[in-house]
């Protein structure tokens, strides 16, 4: 007599490393607004958003319910938000770099005594932070608008999140995800990245 067999059910694909670690600590910390239900009937990351992104940390005894202290390390926000197109993303970076660079003058404290050439062989600022600084200068003034130089200033160069940033001003993040983007868009037209509209 023929054996019955059981029909073979549809394994779950094992989940990524460290998901399964990060969808617990959601849950005991009652951040579960970033898991969705999969296929399976597992809680998942919701994929795509900045939230599921983030990565939290527990410290201690490794369960956060019993006292362990829960880290969330921060996320670019250039990289976290994901309506940015490529071209606004590659402009914030180009305006983030050029500001870091003009930035990096190695200014060093000379003693009292020391003699100062009047020339510049040898000594003063260097050419590329001269240059990333006069970049940066011509990038913020092709923002036009100060309210729109201020959100990219605060999310590119300072690294600021939209929800501190609307925070800061007393906008909704609505606006400043707008403004962000707009003055997104205007850096990649400055940078030869898309063509500005007529």
């Amino acid at each position: 007599m023929p054996r019955k067999t059981k029909s073979a059910k549809p394994q779950a694909p094992k989940l990524p490393k460290g998901e399964a670690e990060q969808v617990r600590i959601r849950r005991e910390v009652g951040h579960d607004f970033a898991l969705r239900d999969d296929a399976f009937g597992r809680k998942r990351l919701a994929a795509g958003t900045s939230e599921a992104s983030r990565v939290y940390e527990v410290s201690n005894d490794g369960f956060a319910s019993t006292g362990g202290i829960v880290r969330v390390r921060t996320i670019d926000p250039l990289l976290g938000i994901t309506s940015l197109s490529r071209q606004q993303r590659e402009a914030g970076l180009r305006y983030r770099g050029d500001f870091r660079c003009s930035q990096q003058a190695d200014v060093k404290p000379m003693r009292w005594t020391e003699r100062i050439d009047g020339g510049r062989h040898g000594g003063g600022i260097a050419d590329s932070v001269l240059d990333a600084g006069r970049a940066h200068a011509a990038a913020t003034k092709a923002l036009g608008h100060w309210e729109v130089a201020a959100v990219v200033r605060q999310v590119c160069c300072a690294e600021g999140s939209i929800k501190g940033v609307a925070e800061q001003t007393g906008e909704g993040r609505e606006v400043v995800t707008k403004l962000l983007k707009v003055g997104l868009d205007l850096l990649a037209v400055h940078y030869g990245m898309m063509m500005g509209r007529r």
